[in-house]
């Protein structure tokens, strides 16, 4: 049985630096999950996408190297 999570919040870590003329966006607890923007509003949201797509992606690549395989699913609050 496969399980989706449509609608799931989790609290990450966002950190935003100043450098310049530009805001810089990293997740503490997701490596390689970074942006910028020209305002601090531009980098949360851009962050948020940033996240967003990062799991996607895995989400994806996992789902292509476990096809075929026996598997359980299950959701996992955290």
């Amino acid at each position: 049985m496969i399980y989706f999570l449509l609608e799931a919040e989790m609290k990450l870590t966002a950190i935003f630096e100043n450098v310049g003329e530009w805001w810089l966006g990293y997740v503490e607890e997701l490596p390689g999950a970074n942006t910028q923007g020209k305002t601090l509003d531009e980098a949360r949201e851009n962050l948020r996408e940033a996240v967003q797509l990062i799991i996607e992606v895995n989400r994806e690549l996992l789902m292509e190297q476990i096809a075929g395989h026996e598997i359980i699913r299950e959701p996992l609050m955290v």
